[in-house]
């Protein structure tokens, strides 16, 4: 089992004052940790028996994507409104100080579909939430959720609590 932590840079006071951002782009740039963190994920979503992956923008296409691609199965990006460029469906969801919007095309997903739904942190949740939402609305069925980093102390897995979620690196 390969320790990801070490491929985790720490940076303090981005994006702003009192934040530590977690950097995945050390680990990015290590073709053998970037290997083993796409394998982890793709053996979850086969397990999974994962008939679609989804990510949310933008860093769960830097994982969604080659998951997609080990398992010889579509990949379905999920993207701020006005950046899809065909008919899609659209979630509002309320964060700390604010509002934000996720949309899907419409006809990304199919009832069905058996999705795993894959990001580099979970958080608040709230972004999965939303996405989760999109995925449902349009018949699928997650059937997972997976994470590069979770944050503990935020608690996001208590909103995810219907959902089996695997997760590579606690903090």
């Amino acid at each position: 089992m390969m320790d990801l932590k070490k491929y985790i840079a720490a940076v303090e006071n981005f994006p702003k004052e009192g934040i530590l951002f977690r950097d995945i782009t050390p680990l990015m740039l290590d073709g053998k940790a970037y290997a083993y963190a796409a394998k982890e994920f793709s053996d979850y979503a086969k397990s999974k028996q994962a008939t679609l992956i989804v990510g949310p923008e933008a860093r769960g296409f830097i994982f969604g994507c080659p998951v997609a691609v080990n398992l010889g199965i579509g990949f379905a990006p999920v993207r701020k409104p006005g950046k899809l460029p065909r008919e899609s469906v659209t979630v509002s969801y309320d964060l700390e100080y604010g509002s934000n919007s996720l949309s899907l095309h419409k006809d990304a997903v199919k009832p069905g579909d058996r999705v795993v739904i894959i990001d580099d942190l979970l958080a608040t949740g709230g972004t999965m939430q939303a996405t989760i939402q999109l995925v449902e609305q349009l018949g699928g069925t997650v059937v997972g959720l997976s994470f590069l980093i979770e944050l503990d102390d935020l608690e996001g897995r208590k909103l995810l609590n219907k959902y089996d979620v695997k997760t590579l690196i606690h903090y």
